[in-house]
């Protein structure tokens, strides 16, 4: 088992069905008539093909929420058309806004489409449960990459919408708001924004430059946007003198917003993740150790705290389990077995 699989697949159970056969179909079937939620992940079509689109599970359970993730939707020219991460990116805009100025677009170094579609529809998911709480009745939800990455273009989408400016690419610079970029020091990068002029100012004085204040192309947000490579410049050979922890004591409350560019492994060795618990190690008789550690939950809920329980599961491990919880005897199971159908 993957660790990436480990880390997305926690707290679950694994039944395997093969949906082609009548038996795998009534199997999936008897799973919904108790179900809350189903979530598919096909291309549209393909599951009204398999007998198990909403029509038919909505006939046996009105109150199931059926949602679907695709690339495009279930409508449209490209309805039909695979779905990726890296493509709803690029087709959708974000690759184009990543980057530096002048050079190859960039893909985020995660799958944030993806990630971000299961998310919005997660957050659908709980407000149709709620709809039904007070209809009765489910529904169904459709989520697609390349929509929910067009919707996260917010800001870049409205500016074309209305204004019809094009998205750039910046770097790690800000749009609108300059000094607030990505710098070298002398060991490494440092993450410093002055998001208005008053933070200006104690950025200014704390690089020991308060000349800065004086200049006329810098006396405003407005301005310093306008000569955005200049100011960054004088930052950057600034900070170029000093280490990344020199930097971190000089601007220790000053309430600048700024942070080293850490690595993974200094990403989990910083104070938070032990305050937080940021970390969890659970079992898992696989591992050489006993144990596999897990990113922790990242909401934390002041009644019903959530809780890494188990490991991802192998697929088909609690096959046996679930069909027994839906009334299949061991013979039928077994018979299931037999006819591989699970």
């Amino acid at each position: 088992m993957s660790f990436y699989f480990n880390a997305i697949n926690r707290n679950k159970r694994s039944i395997t069905l093969d949906l082609k056969k009548p038996e795998g179909r009534q199997v999936l079937l008897e799973l919904a008539k108790t179900s809350d939620v189903l979530i598919e992940n096909f291309v549209p079509g393909k599951a009204d093909e398999l007998g198990i689109g909403y029509d038919v599970v909505s006939d046996i359970n009105q109150a199931i929420i059926y949602a679907s993730i695709s690339g495009y939707g279930p409508s449209g020219p490209y309805e039909r058309r695979a779905g990726y991460d890296a493509i709803a990116a690029a087709e959708a805009g974000l690759m184009h806004i990543t980057g530096e100025p002048g050079q190859l677009p960039v893909r985020p170094g995660l799958g944030m489409v993806d990630m971000c579609t299961g998310l919005y529809l997660h957050g659908a998911i709980l407000a149709a449960l709620q709809a039904r709480s007070q209809t009765g009745k489910g529904q169904k939800l459709d989520a697609s990459l390349f929509e929910t990455q067009i919707s996260l273009l917010i800001n870049i989408g409205a500016n074309w919408l209305n204004m019809g400016l094009e998205g750039k690419r910046f770097g790690n610079a800000h749009p609108s708001i300059a000094p607030y970029n990505t710098f070298k020091t002398k060991d490494g990068y440092l993450a410093v924004g002055a998001n208005n002029d008053r933070q200006f100012k104690v950025l200014a004085e704390r690089l020991g430059k308060p000349e800065l204040l004086e200049d006329p192309r810098f006396k405003t947000n407005t301005t310093r946007v306008e000569h955005r490579e200049a100011i960054d410049t004088i930052v950057q050979d600034v900070l170029t003198e000093k280490t990344i922890d020199e930097w971190m004591k000089i601007l220790e409350g000053s309430g600048l917003a700024h942070g080293p560019v850490n690595t993974i492994e200094r990403a989990f060795a910083h104070p938070q993740i032990q305050a937080r618990n940021m970390v969890e190690s659970i079992p898992c008789e696989e591992a050489a150790n006993g144990e596999v550690k897990v990113i922790g939950v990242p909401v934390k809920f002041g009644e019903t705290p959530g809780k890494i329980r188990t490991r991802a599961p192998f697929l088909g491990e609690h096959t046996d389990e679930i069909l027994r919880e839906i009334g299949y005897s061991d013979g039928e199971i077994a018979g299931l077995r037999e006819k591989a159908v699970v």
